[in-house]
């Protein structure tokens, strides 16, 4: 029985996507053009000022801003921040109703009319991209008739998170069963919308079990000797689904990432 299950575990690991993403950080303009268009595709509520002030802002995916260098030769460095989907997630073994878990594409899911609220997972969470609804979600009238109908408004009381868009890979593999065709490596139909919506391609979504796909091409190529691959916060051992490429500083000698 045993070796049965291995076997069937095995050719699920072998037919199952491993879903990816790679954000190369010389790209990265700080422009939020890619939180603006999550919060738009996944019904997330208005941060208010109030909500800043009191760090209860809800932002899936944010754009840390950080300075090197000293005056007057200061640059300013972005780096955008979204759920790394990790294969070690320290959020899932704490969730007391398995609200939290990792399904079989290497996702890291959440399961929102499960969650109790206890916040357990967002304490575990290194990255600091679980939130907690503190209120119901509202918007602005003249919003409320463009909430996505593919995504569920979250009520009080639970977490949310990226989700890497999974209402788009779903879609995605729907049509692609529905017409006998593989799905296609960078199709925008399948990217998240952060991705579709960075105008530098600072933002590259893929599988890491094609081995064709761009992000496994860049991966490949960036993590040899010498490369700008990193992963965030991996010496905690959190096994992180999303690769960085590392800034190009141009002034430095042999143009070395850091």
């Amino acid at each position: 029985m045993q070796r049965i299950q291995k076997e069937l575990g095995e050719k699920m690991a072998q037919e199952s996507h491993k879903w990816g993403m790679v954000i190369d950080i010389d790209r990265c303009s700080g422009c939020n053009a890619c939180v603006i268009a999550c919060q738009s595709e996944n019904n997330i509520p208005t941060n208010l000022e109030a909500h800043f002030n009191q760090r209860r802002a809800i932002q899936w995916i944010r754009i840390e801003r950080y300075w090197e260098g000293e005056f007057p030769d200061v640059k300013a460095r972005f780096i955008p921040i979204i759920c790394q989907h990790c294969g070690n997630a320290p959020c899932e073994p704490v969730c007391p109703v398995y609200a939290t878990y990792h399904n079989n594409e290497g996702l890291n899911v959440q399961v929102y009319n499960r969650c109790v609220g206890t916040r357990f997972c967002a304490n575990g969470c290194p990255y600091h991209v679980r939130f907690f609804n503190f209120w119901e979600p509202e918007w602005p009238e003249s919003l409320k008739n463009q909430l996505n109908p593919d995504v569920t408004v979250r009520s009080r009381g639970i977490m949310e998170k990226c989700t890497f868009c999974v209402q788009r890979i779903r879609r995605a593999t729907r049509l692609s069963d529905r017409d006998s065709v593989e799905l296609q490596d960078g199709d925008r139909g399948l990217n998240p919308a952060c991705v579709n919506s960075c105008s530098t391609n600072a933002l590259i979504f893929g599988d890491w079990n094609d081995e064709d796909s761009q992000i496994n091409q860049i991966r490949n190529k960036e993590m040899q000797e010498g490369g700008r691959a990193f992963g965030l916060l991996e010496n905690l051992g959190t096994s992180p689904n999303v690769i960085y490429l590392k800034k190009v500083d141009e002034s430095a000698e042999g143009h070395h990432g850091h």
